[in-house]
Formats: C-alpha cells, sequence, structure tokens
C-alpha cells in the first residue's frame, strides 16, 4: 500500500502565510526611555485591538502610540514600559512579547480549563457582593479566579468557579439552576427585576473584555451614578472630517494602565473601525485621538450618535478607574474566605467598588478598591479596624500605582480635546515616525 505523504504547501500558499503572518519587532535602541514594539501585518477587524490586549496583558504601559491601518496594510508603533517605568529588560518578556504578537490573529485567552464561568450583573449597593459570596460558600462553590467592576450603579462580574468538594467543574444542570436563581435574587434592586442577569458557561474569554461587553449590553454609560465617587469624568469629543469621510475622536483623562485596550475595546464592540491614531502622555495626563469610520465605511452620521460615542467611552474609562483605597489581601485560601472578608467589609460600612480574586496553589491574592457607604474616601481608622479584624499580616493598605513620569515625553498640544488636528498633519506625524524607526511600507 503506498504511504501517503503530507500535503505539500505550493509557493503561493507560502506567500499568503507569509503576508498574513504578523512581523513584530522589538526595539530597545532606538528611544532611550522606552522599548518600541512594532507590529506589520495583513488589515483585519479587530487587530488593533489583540495587538493591544498583548501588551495589556503582560501589565505593560502604553507611552505613547502610532496607529495606521489605511489600505490592506495595519502598521503599529508602540513605546512601553514595565511595571516599574523601566524599558523592558527581561529577556523571557521580550521572547513572550514578540511570539504573542506574531500570532494575534489567533490571541488566545488565559486559560481556565476546568472552571465554570458565572457572569452576572445587577444593581449595585453596599455590602452586594458579600451576599453574592455568602450564596456560592453556602452552595459549595469555590471562586477560583474574579474581576468585579461597579460603575454608574450598576455591578458586572466574571467569575470562575469550581465545587468545593470534588475540585471540578459545576456541571449539574440542577445546581447550575439552583445557583443562576439564588443570584439572580441577590442582584434585584427594588425597580431592577428585569436587568438582574445570571449566566453559567463553560466558555473561555477574555475576562476584561467580557466585563466591557456585559456592561455595555447593560447600558450602563445611559444610567445615572448613584454614588458620587471624586474624580474627574474624561473629556471626549466627536467631530467628523468631511474631506476625508473620517470621525475623529478626541480623549484627554489621566493616564493608568490598560487605557488604550478600555478605549479600543469599546470602540470594537461598537463596530468602529480604527484607521489611524497617535496616543500621547505627558506626567499623569494622556491625549489619544482616533479616526474612525463604522464598519461599513461610513463616518458618524448624526448627532446623537456622537453623544453615545462620548458616553460609551467616558463609561469604557470609568469603569477600570481607581475609586478607593487599595486592600490586599494574601493569606491561606479556604472555604468562605471571601465570604468572611466583603462581610467584614460590610459590617463596617465598607463599598468594594472594584475587586480582583486570584487563587495560586493554596494561596488567595485578592485586590479590593474600598470607600465609606456613601463613596467618600474611607477613614484611616476604619481601615485599621477592618484590618484588626482580619489580620493585620494578612490584609495590607497599598497605595494606588503612581504612573511613571517619562520626562523625555513631551505634550502633543495637538491632540488635546478642542479641536482635532487634520489628516494631514496625523499621516505626516504617523509617517515622519515610522519612517525614523526604518519601515519603509507607505499607508495609504
Amino acid at each position: 500500500m503506498m504511504e501517503l505523504s503530507p500535503p505539500v504547501m505550493d509557493e503561493y500558499e507560502k506567500l499568503v502565510s507569509r503576508m498574513n503572518t504578523p512581523r513584530v519587532v522589538i526595539d530597545n535602541l532606538v528611544c532611550p526611555t522606552a522599548t518600541i514594539v512594532k507590529v506589520d501585518s495583513a488589515r483585519k477587524h479587530g487587530i488593533l485591538l489583540e495587538a493591544v490586549q498583548v501588551l495589556t496583558d503582560l501589565n505593560l504601559s502604553i507611552k505613547k502610540a502610532y496607529i495606521c491601518s489605511d489600505g490592506r496594510y495595519f502598521m503599529d508603533v508602540f513605546h512601553v514600559n514595565d511595571q516599574n517605568g523601566n524599558k523592558l529588560g527581561d529577556e523571557k518578556v521580550i521572547s513572550y512579547l514578540e511570539q504573542s504578537m506574531g500570532a494575534i490573529h489567533n490571541v488566545r485567552s488565559k486559560s481556565f480549563d476546568g472552571l465554570t464561568a458565572l457572569e452576572l450583573t445587577g444593581t449595585d449597593r453596599v455590602g452586594l457582593l458579600s451576599e453574592v459570596f455568602a450564596v456560592l460558600a453556602d452552595l459549595q462553590c469555590c471562586v477560583v479566579d474574579s474581576k468585579v467592576w461597579t460603575h454608574n450603579g450598576r455591578i458586572a462580574s466574571l467569575m470562575y468557579l469550581r465545587d468545593c468538594d470534588s475540585g471540578s467543574p459545576i456541571e449539574d444542570s440542577q445546581k447550575i439552576h439552583i445557583i443562576e436563581a439564588r443570584l439572580r435574587n441577590v442582584l434585584k434592586g427594588d425597580n431592577d427585576i428585569r436587568s438582574a442577569k445570571t449566566s453559567v458557561s463553560f466558555a473561555l474569554t477574555h475576562t476584561e473584555r467580557r466585563l466591557h461587553q456585559m456592561m455595555f449590553a447593560d447600558r450602563d454609560y445611559e444610567r445615572k451614578p448613584i454614588l458620587r465617587l471624586n474624580y474627574e469624568s474624561p473629556a471626549v469629543t466627536v467631530q467628523n472630517l468631511a474631506a476625508r469621510s473620517y470621525s475623529v475622536v478626541n480623549v484627554q483623562c489621566k493616564d493608568r494602565m490598560k487605557l488604550l485596550f478600555d478605549i479600543v475595546c469599546t470602540l470594537t464592540d461598537m463596530e468602529y473601525v480604527v484607521f489611524h491614531a497617535i496616543i500621547s502622555t505627558d506626567k499623569d495626563e494622556a491625549f489619544l485621538e482616533f479616526y474612525i469610520r463604522h464598519s461599513d465605511g461610513t463616518p458618524i452620521s448624526s448627532e446623537p450618535e456622537k453623544q453615545r460615542v462620548i458616553l460609551c467611552i467616558q463609561a469604557a474609562i470609568e469603569r477600570r478607574a481607581s475609586k478607593g483605597v487599595r486592600l490586599e489581601l494574601c493569606t491561606t485560601d479556604r472555604q468562605g474566605l471571601l465570604a468572611y472578608v466583603t462581610r467584614t467589609f460590610r459590617e463596617n460600612g465598607l463599598n468594594v467598588t472594584r475587586a480582583e480574586i486570584s487563587t495560586q496553589g493554596e494561596i488567595a491574592h485578592n485586590t479590593f478598591y474600598v470607600t465609606d457607604a456613601i463613596g467618600n474616601p474611607a477613614s484611616p481608622k476604619l481601615i485599621e479596624d477592618v484590618r484588626q479584624i482580619i489580620g493585620l499580616s494578612n490584609l495590607k493598605v497599598k497605595e494606588l500605582a503612581a504612573m511613571h513620569e517619562d520626562k523625555a515625553e513631551r505634550k502633543v498640544e495637538a491632540v488635546g480635546v478642542g479641536g482635532a488636528m487634520s489628516l494631514f498633519s496625523i499621516g505626516s506625524l504617523v509617517k515622519r515616525n515610522l519612517y525614523s524607526l526604518g519601515w519603509i511600507r507607505s499607508c495609504s
């Protein structure tokens, strides 16, 4: 019997494969203060989000970026720093970044194999999280990983669970039905019978992108905030550039980690395509400008649509805004730990505005952002009283990470809110920087 040989890729298929495989260059020599990450690829919808997702999943700070994806090609230049504000020096991180960026057409999310995903949305209130964790503990559900966001009186959470007794995913349909029903009752506000939602699945997804999608579907951007938290709303404007059929979105706000991801995620999920963009930071301020169209190639067509884009981008930035004192809990994990800790918060008048739950082996690494019951900063005495109850060595107060000042960066006033840069200007700026970094293919 003749042995079958594997199919041979012809020259045309090889060419197509090379054209569709992103070309990645990581340069530590060009800029004295940041590592340059350059990506060149065939253009497809969502590729910008995938590239930014790789950078933010590594907790890299994007200090500057130039984006160009007109025509059939996608070209990005990112200036990035690590969490300490330094250039990338770890060869393992650089190698991983090269491999991940080179495979952004097939970007994968963090693995949660063997866990059950639980999605929750509803009306936020003081003590709600303690009630949720109490129900899960009562139903023998262990929370292995979770993120919780609140915004404008709404709460969204994606939790990854396993059965406490067996350590296996929760697959029993009757138990799943009970979990969903009991949590839906907890999530209902006084007038929120329809919008409280719970859903259990085994699908794997990117947690933070899914949280944006859940809050967007919940229309948190249209709701009025219950708690008046102490932060300024981002300045966002939208104008049309009739000569080139672009809509220009300008954003000015406090700089922070994952800012670009949050905005691009929302634009992508609203089915806008970013053709050009320039991002710049100066100290702790960020200036971002995006040239966008609908997926069908048309610009924003009406004033109500402009206002909706403004509200959605403001919401995307505010959801992750650090609200309150950051408390970090590091201790041996045990059943009911989260219910106990959040109940202690509630009984002492602390409100959780954001949470990140993670379990590594037998150790729980949990972060909570807390305010007082009406959204004001919690008093130091109240925080210390709670720490005394939970354990001073287990629960620690962490200052919010300061944004590292890049002294070599200069404020680009042209991208500030108050007037859109012309397409010729941004195009020239993007091309000038691409050429200076050794890129010779132009964007048309």
